[in-house]
Order: C-alpha cells, then structure tokens, then sequence
C-alpha cells in the first residue's frame, strides 16, 4: 500500500510539474514575440516582436493567403496564452491538457511541413505534444489519496 501511495503523489507531483513545464513553454513563446526577451538578433531570442513573429507564421503557413497571416498569428497567440493561465493552476486538467496537446501538434505538423523534420525535433515540438496527450490521459484517471 506505501508504494502505491508513493506512486500516486509522484503521479500527481509529476502532472503539477508538466503543466507548469507547458505553461512556461507557451509563456515564453508569447513574451519572446513581444520582446520582452530580447529585440530581434539577440541571442536565444527567436523573434524579438511581432513583425518577426508574422514573417515566420506565414513561412510555416504557406499554403495560406498572406492577408490571414496576422489572424493565424494573433489565434496561436491568444490560444497559447489562454492555455497557459488554464494549465498553472490545473483547471479542466484534461480538456486544457487534450487542447495544448492538439495545439503542438498542429505547430509541430506545420514546422515539418515547411521547414522538414529536424526544426520540430530540435524544439522538442513533438516530445510537448505527446507530453500534453499523457497529461490528458492521466488527468482521467481516479486519483487516489
């Protein structure tokens, strides 16, 4: 019984500690579009603002028209923020888990297509995803005290 215990505050330290990891993550993508970390160029900033931001939506958005790049762009922005605040203090824990989840895929799929398979491994697009499916999957479970 001790050891099942023991796995069930380890599953649940465990799922605390994904979704802060995912919230930091999404976090992080947002500020790094407004500058807050760094103006274009600097190091480990990938855009540095929000023309930035838009010329690398549309290169992963190719296939759509140019005029609905900043729509994509502000959607992604909203949905990432939205999903942040919702998985920090753990709120409808599956759902917001399924929808970030759906949400990295759908960015992990247009990085591939666009810029081949390397650029999603290197960022760990996938390994996020999949993280988020598991933490979805868990959230159904029982939890037990």
């Amino acid at each position: 019984m001790n050891r099942f215990l023991h796995s069930a505050r380890l599953t649940r330290f465990a799922a605390a500690a994904l979704r802060v990891a995912l919230a930091a993550g999404f976090l992080s993508a947002v500020a790094d579009r407004f500058g807050l970390w760094g103006m274009p160029g600097t190091p480990g900033v990938a855009w540095g603002d929000w023309s930035h931001f838009l010329t690398y939506t549309g290169r992963l958005n190719w296939f759509l028209p140019a005029s609905l790049i900043p729509i994509v762009g502000a959607i992604a922005t909203l949905a990432e923020t939205v999903l942040a605040l919702l998985l920090l203090p753990g709120t409808w824990p599956r759902c917001t888990a399924l929808a970030s989840g759906l949400l990295l895929l759908l960015f992990a799929l247009a990085m591939t297509f666009a810029l081949g398979i390397k650029a999603p491994l290197g960022y760990s697009v996938y390994v996020g995803a999949t993280a988020a499916f598991y933490l979805a999957a868990t959230a159904a479970l029982p939890q037990q005290t």
